[in-house]
């Protein structure tokens, strides 16, 4: 697989480069020395290889997540999507975290067989899956794969709630087990929005769903009963916090009934990545947009500590924390009456090959 260091904006995909894996022992760059060089190709095919899975749950004690366990079934994620605090990740497998995370995928198999295994020991205790929580579990591949489908069908057999959030319309394909599901209290949904400007979604999130279909995606959702909200992540400032009236005033009417954000993390290698794609996409606004996310992250391109890489601080964080929950309240957004019909049920798992199944 080639190598590309040379930045330039390529059809389809987010990065404009692959960083050095941070890993190597030995980093290359190319360089101009005059002599002929092959042109690197604006159009990059996806390679996809295979790994047997030996556990199926990652695991966590984070206090700034709502769930301590997570499910993903690829590696890698051809949303594409130029900010995804998952790209550091790709690493751990010996690829860049550019590029290589948007076009070089991992599909995980024996998924469920490893969920059976887990769920059936004495110490599982069982609560809320989310899925995904690294890359988007109905990213393209998963349409000729059908992972996500096959475990979402396990765990309805099981009776084990889960909850999902993908910016991809795919998830309509599984209304079918996603209202099941929901009848029996143990699936919600959140739609990830970024901007409502398709022109910016085409380089910032090539290959995702457009906004216009994920807000219908919401309200198919709706339309079907399985309880749906929004998570306007990332907010980036000085580029999408001005649609914030806007994302959550389309989002409620389309059916959401909640609505989370996030601000922008540029953890590791994605700080670069980004900051390149800027200066390649909207060089204009560059300097502005860089400075206030280092405002809001004490002078540095991230702060990774608990309780501040979600958010921030500062004066920008603040506000837009404020003109949030002012949003949501008037728009009858995250309502405390109706948040206790949105948990979900954890009281009616069985594990697989329970006693007693037989007599059912």
């Amino acid at each position: 697989m080639p190598h590309f260091d040379i930045k330039q904006t390529r059809k389809g995909r987010g990065a404009t480069y692959n960083p050095s894996n941070r890993f190597a022992p030995t980093h290359s760059e190319m360089e101009d020395d005059g002599w002929w060089q092959e042109e690197m190709p604006t159009r990059l095919a996806t390679v996809v290889s295979e790994e047997r899975a030996r556990s199926a749950l990652a695991w966590n004690d984070s206090p700034d997540l709502a769930f301590d366990r997570s499910l993903n079934p690829y590696r890698g994620c051809e949303h594409g999507c130029i900010y995804c605090y998952a790209r550091p990740s790709h690493a751990y497998w010996d690829m860049s975290p550019g590029i290589d995370f948007e076009t070089r995928l991992i599909a995980r198999s024996g998924l469920v067989d490893r969920l059976r295994e887990e769920f059936c020991k004495r110490s599982y205790v069982c609560r809320p899956i989310a899925f995904s929580g690294n890359t988007d579990c109905y990213q393209p591949l998963e349409a000729e794969r059908g992972t996500s489908r096959e475990i979402l069908g396990f765990l309805l057999e099981c009776r084990h709630p889960v909850s999902i959030i993908t910016k991809s319309a795919l998830i309509l394909r599984d209304l079918d087990l996603l209202g099941e599901l929901a009848r029996q209290r143990l699936v919600r949904v959140s739609i990830s929005l970024t901007s409502l400007d398709t022109e910016l979604k085409r380089s910032l999130e090539p290959r995702a769903a457009s906004p216009a279909a994920r807000l219908r995606t919401v309200q198919r959702l709706h339309e079907a009963g399985i309880p749906v909200g929004v998570m306007v992540a990332p907010i980036i400032p000085g580029l999408t916090d001005h649609e914030l009236d806007r994302l959550l005033a389309a989002a409620r009417d389309a059916g959401a009934q909640w609505a989370g954000w996030t601000l922008l993390r540029l953890p590791r290698e994605v700080a670069p990545l980004f900051e390149d794609w800027l200066e390649a996409h909207y060089p204009e606004r560059a300097r502005k947009v860089m400075s206030l996310v280092r405002q809001s992250r004490g002078g540095a391109d991230y702060d990774s500590r608990f309780g501040k890489r979600m958010r921030g601080e500062g004066v920008f964080a603040e506000l837009i924390a404020q003109r949030f929950d002012k949003i949501c309240r008037r728009l009858g957004l995250n309502d405390p009456a109706t948040s206790e019909s949105r948990q979900l049920d954890v009281t009616a798992f069985r594990p697989p090959r329970a006693q007693g199944d037989l007599f059912e």
